[in-house]
């Protein structure tokens, strides 16, 4: 669930970076449909702050994230009350998506 970002040369507040999640490919849960998507979302995130200088765009998105996670959309690695339960990789995006009038940056 951690992004990153391995930020390079700096053009006025404009950073050059590659962004992607810390945890890595996850190749034994690959085509699964079980990978949690925070981590992608969130680094994506940073790449809009750093290297787009869109720190409103940033902001919305983390908010997005944040109420998806209250509103219960959890995939099963951090879904506590059962073992098993959750939702797919797939599901959990969506309720990022469903925010999406959250995200909206004029």
């Amino acid at each position: 669930m951690l992004p990153s970002a391995s930020l390079g040369a700096v053009k006025g507040e404009q950073f050059f970076g590659l962004y992607e999640p810390a945890g890595g490919t996850a190749p034994d849960i690959a085509g699964k449909d079980l990978a949690n998507p925070i981590a992608q979302v969130l680094s994506a995130a940073l790449m809009l702050q750093y290297s787009f200088n869109l720190r409103e765009a940033h902001d919305a998105i983390v908010k997005a994230v944040g109420k998806a996670i209250a509103d219960g959309n959890r995939t099963g690695d951090i879904f506590k009350s059962c073992r098993g339960c959750g939702a797919k990789n797939r599901h959990a995006g969506d309720g990022r998506c469903d925010c999406r009038g959250d995200l909206i940056v004029e």
